[in-house]
């Protein structure tokens, strides 16, 4: 079976997928739960902890821009700290976005009894069912069922806040926060798990099209729109609830609609609130089914987990086996306890997720290549880690007493089961090769994030790349003359062409003499016709010192040698034409001077944005 999945995710459904993780349980159950941790200011607690997630929305915009594998998070953490880490953190992220998954269909049912008699677990697991047939069938099916869903509850949503508003009591904002200050950012912690589906789009960033653009864009979006319904509803139904009432509900959204609009009201957002946990549950299998895939990948999971249907072109295995994990968890659930530690592991997941941006930098691979770069480097990671870990100390005891379990358990399964079978490089090695000036990388990460780049941007090689993956490099380590460079090169080319090397450096200085090569500071490409039929060769030279040529004003560091025999013209033609569009990015010259090595030189050219042509 292949293990390539489609990609056939739009900009919308990016923005949908993003949406409907978030607008569930977060918004439908929890104002009722949290209400009494903080009081009316539980809308304040909202938009904080939107800003608590901003850094790592960003910081995984920037990951999954450069890296759009299946696993998000995990596949980042992976390439950034190590398996180990990744082990961890992978194993996090699927039990967390899994338990906010079932979290969503068991809340389904409180709000499924207002609207008809049936019971709670059975149509919770009964809807997982469905979705996962649902997601069997094929990711574009799901994603046009979520762009349905997400819309329809936001429409909802604004009518909820439109008919609501003028209803609300500001007396019931008084006093603001009877449990102090300090309750305000605790509850963030608490609630934090309503922006937990924010950054799961980059688990899918694999079959998103255009992921450079509509990764982003759609997660930016997303937190904009979803904070601010959020904020505004949660405002809205302090004011229409009685607070004691409020404290004690599970439908706190239906029971501010029944205030505002009577029976009517109520009816609205208890489908809402249906649509929302359905949209969850359906975005959460989605997503969280593309971990055990990743890790799979890795040798991290058994191989079968990474088996893609030969018909839908899905992880059908790994979306059974969440969706297993689901129904145990809908059998299972507490309630306050599953949302402390699905926040817990979120909240660690996104310091993971800021610190590995800040590695991945530092690491100065030069194939990291995020088609978006954070703002503000590193001050915005440094504030989320740190953001992160304040939270985390909001958390209570028996909360990080289960959170310490599963690290152990997953540390356990790394050291038996992963540590035996998996060597990874990984770009913390690369930070401290740079520390130590010591040789302790292989160039498997780059080779690795060589194969992304060229599958992201859709690079298809033509002759042109095939010359450059087979041409000799010189990386020249004093001053030339260009009679000593002319001598250096067809000394090479002698070998290549099996032809005289005095003849060859003839034809380099009669090249020169007719016209000078140097076609812009810094950058010559001398060409020559030898004798013969169907050959054609490239040698690319790098000289930091410089190589002088007669008549130019500066000494030239990047040199392009094209020797082909007369029959090749027309390829000579696309070989220059393709030089010039190379030459023209304006780091060129920069990235091609710190290229640390022969590999990445060869590198910059092999994954350079330019036309390519297709075979006839």
């Amino acid at each position: 079976m292949s293990s390539k999945l489609k990609k056939d995710l739009k900009l919308l459904d990016v923005f949908c997928i993003a949406s409907g993780a978030m607008i569930s349980s977060g918004l439908f159950i929890l104002p009722g739960v949290a209400s009494g941790k903080v009081g009316p200011a539980l809308f304040l607690s909202y938009i904080i902890a939107s800003f608590f997630a901003l850094p790592a929305l960003l910081s995984k915009a920037e990951l999954a821009t450069a890296m759009p594998k299946a696993g998000g998070d995990y596949f980042f953490i992976t390439r950034s700290m190590g398996a180990g880490v990744g082990t961890i953190g992978g194993s996090a992220s699927w039990f967390s976005l899994s338990l906010k998954s079932a979290f969503a269909l068991v809340g389904m049912g409180a709000y499924a009894a207002l609207v008809m008699n049936v019971p709670i677990k059975a149509m919770a697991i009964g809807f997982c069912v469905f979705f996962t047939g649902i997601n069997i069938l094929g990711v574009r099916e799901a994603g046009r069922f979520q762009r349905v869903l997400v819309l329809g509850l936001i429409l909802a949503l604004i009518l909820y806040i439109v008919r609501g508003f003028p209803a609300v009591d500001i007396n019931r904002f008084v006093p603001f926060a009877p449990y102090g200050e300090a309750s305000i950012f605790a509850t963030a912690g608490f609630i934090f798990i309503s922006y937990g589906g924010l950054t799961k789009i980059a688990s899918l960033a694999e079959e998103v099209k255009h992921p450079g653009r509509n990764i982003p864009l759609g997660m930016i979006l997303s937190i904009i729109a979803v904070g601010v319904l959020y904020a505004l509803v949660v405002f809205v139904t302090t004011g229409l609830v009685d607070p004691g009432m409020l404290k004690n509900s599970l439908t706190p959204i239906s029971d501010g609609a029944t205030a505002s609009m009577g029976k009517f009201g109520n009816i609205v957002m208890s489908v809402a609130a249906l649509l929302a946990f359905i949209s969850t549950a359906n975005a959460g299998i989605m997503a969280a089914s593309r971990y055990p895939i990743a890790m799979s990948r890795d040798k991290i999971l058994p191989d079968f987990f990474n088996k893609i249907h030969e018909k839908f072109k899905t992880p059908h295995i790994s979306i059974i086996f969440t969706s297993i994990f689901m129904v145990i968890a809908i059998i299972f659930l507490n309630l306050e306890m599953l949302v402390k530690v699905a926040s817990t592991f979120l909240i660690l997941l996104y310091v993971f997720v800021n610190l590995s941006v800040v590695i991945m930098r530092e690491s100065k691979i030069q194939n990291y290549r995020p088609r978006f770069r954070a703002p503000l480097y590193p001050w915005l990671q440094i504030a989320g880690v740190i953001s992160g870990i304040l939270l985390l100390f909001t958390m209570g005891v028996e909360t990080y007493a289960i959170t310490c379990i599963f690290i152990a358990c997953g540390f356990t399964w790394y050291m038996i089961y992963v540590r035996p079978k998996v060597s990874r490089e990984f770009a913390l090695i690369h930070v401290i090769q740079r520390i130590t000036a010591s040789e302790i990388t292989t160039r498997y990460l780059e080779t690795e994030l060589k194969g992304i780049i060229r599958e992201r941007d859709n690079i298809i090689e033509d002759r042109f790349d095939h010359l450059i993956k087979e041409c000799t490099i010189l990386d020249l380590q004093k001053h030339y003359t260009m009679d000593e460079f002319f001598r250096e090169t067809a000394r090479v080319l002698a070998g290549e062409f099996a032809a005289e090397e005095d003849a060859l450096y003839n034809l380099l200085k009669k090249r020169e003499a007719e016209s000078n090569t140097v076609i812009r500071p810094g950058l010559a490409i001398p060409h020559i016709i030898v004798k013969g039929e169907d050959k054609f060769r490239i040698l690319l030279a790098r000289c930091k010192h410089g190589i002088t040529f007669p008549g130019a004003s500066n000494d030239v560091h990047i040199v392009f040698v094209l020797a082909g025999t007369r029959d090749e013209r027309n390829f000579h033609l696309r070989a220059l034409a393709a030089i010039a569009e190379i030459a023209q990015d304006e780091d060129f010259d920069k990235k091609w001077l710190n290229a640390k090595n022969k590999h990445e030189l060869r590198d910059i050219i092999l994954l350079a944005e330019r036309k390519r042509w297709k075979k006839k």
